[in-house]
């Protein structure tokens, strides 16, 4: 069926516009709360969210929805997404709600939901809700509504979780640190975690207003951290997204370390320890063609899914797997966590660090990426990647690339955006191949 309110990850929009407004939020609720209405039990659901304006009208519309079927609410306050995953298992919820527009800016929102296992909902439990959203669904007799309650201690039960990941005898003294929380919602969480375990932590990003997540910090604005790392003479930095679910490394002398190499530091560690299942990583179709390479050296595979850190968890869960991610920096490890954690990851390469004995540079840099290249191509409207003139230029790319090179070519979940990405050992040819399928498209789209 075709979808008109959940994309790749949730429902994402603009605020108090389109799918975003706290009437469909509270809608949602009752949707959401209908569906998970089993049982003769007291219904509960847990709601958490990022740092963003917008989300003091979503939580109360939200609210109002799940009270008004019979539900009762817990709510978390600002909480990384996993957050709201973990508590929702640990206090026997029924459905848990994420509040959150991950590393966009603050003019947009999000609701992503999660099943009493912690997992994200399946495609089933979706497209019910959705049909759900269009009918008038009953509510509860007036001595049935919901209560709703804040939880004072959820903070320190994450962050008991986080640190249960690290070995008892792993302690961080003696590193510098720099945490940037991106103004969202780990900002008081994971600065916590790792000084608890004995770092000296140097914080950025950690003063939200509503308005400020994501901006010109954070995981996908790393100029900050790197510049903090460099200046204060820090062995790493940490740089979270708005929700924390994604983490990007910054070494000591100012480079990225990508969810690419992440993946390669977790699952070869986890190997040489005859810790990790599945025979390898999974990771999506938008990982480097070094990250394969290396692995496969390393009698390793990578298996590769749909663009979505809920396509690489589908393949984890069917496959046995327990690490994969996306080279953006989700990074799931199924041993301690039911989806993408960029606290738990941070904490996993801080201990690889510390058992190492090396500096950040050394140890983070497994592999030298093949040259790859991604651009977006906006259009407003029609299907462009249909039209004749675009599939011939594709074909002749693939026939270009083959048996040296990669094309992948998709249209975001989330936007009116094609992404037209290449990777080669030539950096030259990679780059004529993308323009030539970019002026394709943008031709088409006209």
């Amino acid at each position: 069926m075709a979808r008109h309110y959940f994309g790749t990850d949730g429902i994402r929009g603009r605020t108090n516009a389109g799918v975003m407004t706290a009437d469909i939020a509270m809608k949602v609720g009752q949707a959401a709360g209908t569906r998970f209405l089993r049982g003769k039990h007291r219904h509960r659901v847990v709601i958490g969210k990022d740092t963003r304006l917008s989300g003091y009208m979503l939580e109360n519309a939200m609210v109002a929805g799940f009270t008004s079927v019979g539900m009762d609410v817990v709510l978390l306050g600002p909480m990384p997404t996993p957050a709201v995953a973990l508590l929702t298992r640990e206090l026997r919820a029924d459905v848990g709600v994420m509040i959150s527009a991950s590393h966009n800016p603050f003019e947009d929102n999000g609701i992503k939901l999660f099943g009493p296992d912690g997992f994200k909902l399946s495609d089933a439990d979706e497209e019910a809700i959705e049909v759900m959203l269009g009918q008038n669904l009953p509510l509860a007799e007036s001595d049935l509504i919901g209560r709703a309650r804040r939880i004072e201690d959820a903070r320190g039960r994450y962050i008991h979780a986080v640190k249960a990941s690290v070995p008892q005898d792993v302690r961080l003294d003696g590193l510098k640190i720099v945490v940037d929380c991106a103004n969202g919602a780990a900002y008081q969480v994971a600065p916590s975690a790792v000084w608890e375990l004995g770092a000296e932590v140097i914080t950025i990003g950690v003063q939200p207003n509503g308005k400020n997540i994501n901006l010109k910090c954070g995981s996908t604005h790393l100029d900050l951290v790197k510049e903090t790392v460099v200046a204060s003479g820090a062995d790493i930095g940490i740089a979270l997204d708005g929700d924390a679910d994604r983490l990007i490394v910054v070494d000591e002398k100012g480079q990225t370390v990508d969810g690419d190499q992440l993946m390669a530091l977790i699952g070869t560690q986890l190997a040489a320890q005859g810790e990790l299942r599945g025979g390898g990583v999974v990771a999506t179709v938008m990982s480097n063609l070094g990250l394969e390479r290396f692995l496969g050296g390393q009698g390793l595979t990578l298996e590769r899914t749909k663009v979505g850190d809920r396509h690489v968890l589908e393949r984890m869960r069917s496959g046995g797997f327990n690490v994969g991610g996306e080279q953006s920096g989700h990074m799931i490890m199924l041993d301690h966590a039911t989806t993408g954690d960029g606290t738990i990851a941070a904490l996993q390469v801080l201990t690889a660090l510390v058992k190492s004995g090396k500096r950040a540079s050394e140890l983070l840099h497994l592999f030298d990426p093949v040259p790859q290249l991604l651009k977006n191509v906006r259009f407003s409207g029609g299907k462009p990647l249909e039209a004749e003139k675009v599939q011939l230029v594709i074909a002749e790319a693939e026939s270009q690339l083959a048996g040296k090179g990669r094309l992948v070519i998709r249209a975001s979940g989330t936007e009116p955006v094609i992404r037209v990405m290449a990777e080669g050992d030539d950096a030259a040819e990679v780059e004529q191949v993308v323009d030539a399928i970019c002026d394709a498209v943008r031709e088409a789209a006209a």
